[in-house]
């Protein structure tokens, strides 16, 4: 059995600051001598990368949606040897979506009450002072089941403000394990997909030192470490396998957004994972047997993709005898052009027929679940996959054949399919996991 002890930082929506507070604390437990182990709630890409620079330690996601029993719990297990678990929750603490996948419907709340692992609601009170704990116990009361550890008061404006504020909490019982005041400079730069990445921070390691130092003059630490709580577990299912034995990853600013648990899982089972970095124009390892090339931000870079000759050429080379796969920026980089915002077209890979362009930007955003068409690397025709797309392009011409019929979280259709050519597949979803049958 297994019995993490943890916590779920969420807050009542997004941009309230939970973060910060999320760093902050990775980074005093980990001052503090604890091995920490930071989880992800949802499906995001960006947010693991900044969990590991503040901890030490690889985040994985927990996803009640994609994700089946075994594989949360094999997930959970990544745990084992941590003193105290810390998980990031996504959106508010109950925001998911409308049907129940394979465990759930994808809140921050149902990892929580799964787990055990008591909730600190991080509350914006910007603009309210006793009014703000009205809205807390809202949350609190609206699954009286889930455990609860306290608040953490954010963008605090004066002593009066703060005092006025907890007023209310105490009231309300609500334990106030912090006031953070109101500061400009604690904001992570942004893009369109969220945060920039970690990798491209101009200096990440200052930025988390000060959210520690921040934490700890207006944050009960020791209050917080107390709270953690658990509940035994089973051990659970594996993780995903690898989908060759070989496999030529592509890791660099451009290509980034491969979940954790997939390159656990493939390396567990004994596959080797060989990175290359297409901005530097690396080829994949001549003797790999697959290459996969993960999202990120291919539009960015699209110049130097381009320019890419020898990345280019070796992955022709590949696609010839052997697989190539990629997701969403990997698949824009297999196609045959990109066109940036600025209007200007990029020459890419060729291997697949797909034209992008994000002159003419589109929103796609939502969970996929997809029942494959065609043999995707490491799964067969009619393997029923769940996935995450999030990104801005739109396509403008995808004349090979689909490889999946492609649905969102409800099952109603999107247009955005995959497609497939010889060896080379794509998708615009980023893969989780395949369906437990």
């Amino acid at each position: 059995m297994n019995n993490p002890k943890g916590l779920m930082i969420s807050a009542p929506s997004s941009g309230t600051g939970k973060t910060t507070v999320m760093l902050g604390l990775l980074r005093a437990l980990a001052e503090d001598g604890l091995k920490v182990q930071p989880f992800k709630s949802g499906p995001d890409y960006i947010d693991p990368a900044f969990h590991l620079a503040a901890s030490g330690r690889a985040s994985f996601n927990l996803d009640t949606w994609a994700m089946g029993g075994g594989l949360l719990d094999a997930i959970t297990t990544q745990a084992h040897d941590a003193e105290i678990c810390v998980a990031e929750g996504s959106m508010g603490l109950y925001d998911g979506v409308a049907t129940k996948g394979q465990s759930g419907y994808g809140t921050s709340a149902e990892t929580a009450l799964r787990l055990g692992w008591p909730v600190i609601l991080v509350v914006d009170v910007s603009g309210q002072a006793q009014s703000a704990a009205a809205a807390a116990l809202g949350f609190r009361l609206y699954n009286p089941d889930l455990p609860f550890a306290g608040v953490i008061l954010n963008r605090v404006a004066s002593p009066r403000h703060e005092r006025l504020t907890t007023m209310g909490m105490e009231k309300a019982g609500l334990k106030v394990l912090g006031a953070l005041p109101r500061r400009g400079d604690l904001t992570l730069p942004e893009r369109h997909l969220g945060l920039i990445q970690a990798v491209e921070h101009p200096d990440l390691e200052a930025a988390i030192a000060g959210y520690a130092k921040f934490l700890r003059e207006h944050v009960d630490i020791e209050a917080i470490k107390a709270a953690a709580r658990g509940k035994p577990l089973p051990a659970g299912g594996p993780l995903p396998k690898p989908p060759a034995q070989r496999i030529a990853l592509a890791r660099d600013a451009a290509f980034s957004f491969t979940y954790p648990h997939l390159i656990e899982g493939w390396r567990t089972a004994g596959a080797e994972v060989l990175s290359f970095s297409p901005l530097a124009d690396e080829p994949p390892a001549p003797d790999a047997d697959l290459v996969w090339l993960p999202g990120g931000y291919p539009e960015l870079h699209a110049g130097r993709l381009a320019a890419a000759q020898n990345f280019r050429a070796g992955l022709r080379r590949h696609a010839e005898t052997r697989p190539v796969h990629g997701e969403c920026g990997g698949y824009m980089a297999l196609g045959e052009a990109l066109i940036d915002k600025d209007g200007t077209r990029h020459q890419m890979a060729g291997l697949l027929g797909l034209v992008t362009s994000y002159e003419k930007r589109k929103f796609h955003l939502g969970y996929r679940q997809a029942e494959l068409q065609a043999p995707l690397p490491g799964y067969a025709t009619g393997a029923k996959l769940r996935g995450h797309e999030y990104h801005y392009s739109t396509i403008l011409e995808q004349p090979d054949a689909p490889l999946a019929k492609v649905g969102d979280a409800d099952g109603n259709p999107v247009p955005e399919t995959g497609s497939h050519r010889g060896h080379v597949t794509g998708t615009f979803f980023h893969l989780i996991t395949a369906e437990q049958t």
